[in-house]
């Protein structure tokens, strides 16, 4: 198949699987599962381009890899945290602000607007699986699962190290800054940059993925001024004692020694 059919093949699949996951959400009550199937989704796409794209084969294995194995970890990871624990206080504020209309309007404005940029965030992914040249792997890819590996242990190691502090009752309260966030208050936001630019340069060794750019730096953008550290940290400030202390000490995002306070 050419770039276009993959667009859409995967901007259809996208579609069945956000629209489905609307109806399972209106059911339970609960718009926060497209938070789980975020990153599932994203292995979705990986596969339905891998499938469909008539890329090297070597390329689109290790792109389809590289996303399932981020995909997945999120995707497990925040159904173990969010287990049982009832809709996220983002869209039960979203839900109390619209009133009965929440339930249609959400199809749009949480699960339109999330395939969207899934489908946006992951054209280095449809782009790598279609294009044809190089026909082998080489530096540039060495390059990309490099950075990608550094997010990856990031990304993973960060949600590790906090669920264990708040699984510890003598922590209740207080600040998470031991291990990688005593260096940046985001290592799992910092992960995902990593990885998507990772993703990107793998995807970039082609020359035409050059153009799928847009990926990586929409997620950029999102993790840093949208959902990601701005949303966090708005409201972080308010519930968490000394979190503008651990703010003045330590790094918004890319990763640095401690600043000394005096």
């Amino acid at each position: 198949m050419n770039y276009l059919e993959v667009f859409g093949a995967s901007a259809a699949a996208i579609a069945v699987l956000m629209i489905g996951t609307w109806v399972v959400s209106l059911r339970l009550r609960n718009a926060s599962i497209v938070d789980i199937v975020w990153g599932a989704g994203f292995v979705l796409v990986a596969w339905v381009s891998y499938a469909l794209g008539d890329g090297v084969a070597s390329r689109k294995m290790l792109l389809a890899w590289m996303v399932t194995l981020w995909g997945g970890r999120l995707a497990i990871y925040l159904f173990i945290r969010n287990h049982g624990k009832g809709e996220d206080p983002r869209y039960v504020a979203m839900r109390k602000r619209r009133g009965d209309k929440f339930g249609m309007q959400s199809l749009w404005l949480v699960f339109g607007l999330q395939g969207v940029l899934m489908w946006i965030v992951s054209l280095p992914v449809q782009v790598g699986s279609v294009a044809d040249q190089p026909d082998s792997l080489g530096p540039v890819e060495i390059v990309g699962v490099i950075l990608y590996t550094i997010g990856i242990y990031f990304e993973s190691t960060g949600d590790f190290q906090l669920s264990q502090f708040k699984a510890d009752p003598a922590n209740a309260g207080l600040v998470m800054d031991q291990g990688l966030w005593r260096y940046t208050r985001h290592p799992n936001y910092f992960g995902d940059f990593c990885v998507w630019w990772g993703i990107w340069i793998v995807a970039a060794a082609t020359g035409v993925g050059l153009y799928a750019i847009v990926g990586p730096i929409v997620m950029t953008f999102f993790l840093l001024r949208v959902s990601g550290v701005a949303m966090l940290e708005r409201s972080i400030t308010k519930r968490r004692p000394g979190y503008d202390e651990y703010m003045r000490k330590t790094n918004a995002f890319f990763p640095g020694p401690p600043r000394h306070l005096s």
